[in-house]
């Protein structure tokens, strides 16, 4: 069975509610299955420490989930344009996978939820994706092969899977977000398959693995 990291921060619950319905699409694919993960939020209060685990919503990640998923797709909120600093702070301490070349290669996605259509969506999902493609992972977006993506009238882009939570933050999903979350979660676990069947036959062919 390959996992795929579902990863998020979440203010108000929209992104982890996107995280829900892409953990949906990855479940479609046969094989995988998603691993839902949050980060903590930070503080200005240094001496403030989060707690190991959450109140409520996904346990919070550690490296090791990085380390055993085939796949990742990468939620937060925009703030200003780019991601949370919960995320980003998250992000600055996987350095030591970087060094180890241990991401490499996997296929990778963002998300994000904003109040307004021009709230930075793309921006959003483009910050995310800079560290990804850093670790040297395969980068992935919505093809418009996704009808949904010209259907929308909320979120969603050729970067990501995105949802507009309006002015107040209480719109909710819509159906066509929701379909384009599922999409892209099916899209990076059918992706992790194909490299995974890619590499069994690779290695048939050099005779390092024998069949069964």
């Amino acid at each position: 069975m390959r996992e795929i990291l579902v990863l998020y921060y979440s203010a108000g619950g929209h992104t982890a509610a996107m995280a829900r319905q892409i953990a949906r699409g990855v479940e479609s694919v046969p094989g995988c299955a998603a691993r839902l993960r949050s980060v903590p939020p930070v503080s200005a209060e240094c001496d403030r420490v989060a707690p190991a685990v959450p109140d409520n919503g996904a346990p919070y990640a550690s490296s090791a989930d990085l380390l055993e998923c085939a796949g990742l797709l990468l939620g937060s909120p925009g703030h200003f344009g780019n991601m949370a600093a919960a995320m980003k702070h998250f992000l600055d301490g996987t350095s030591a996978l970087w060094f180890g070349a241990d991401m490499v290669g996997k296929p990778a996605a963002t998300f994000t939820s904003t109040a307004s259509p021009h709230g930075g969506q793309e921006s959003v999902l483009l910050s995310m994706a800079l560290p990804l493609l850093h670790h040297g992972m395969l980068l992935l977006g919505l093809p418009y092969a996704e009808s949904g993506l010209m259907e929308t009238d909320g979120g969603g882009s050729p970067y990501g899977a995105g949802h507009v939570s309006g002015p107040d933050g209480q719109r909710p999903l819509g159906e066509r977000e929701k379909q384009l979350c599922r999409a892209l979660g099916r899209r990076v676990a059918a992706t992790a398959a194909q490299l995974a069947r890619g590499a069994r036959a690779a290695d048939r062919a050099d005779g390092s693995e024998v069949p069964r």
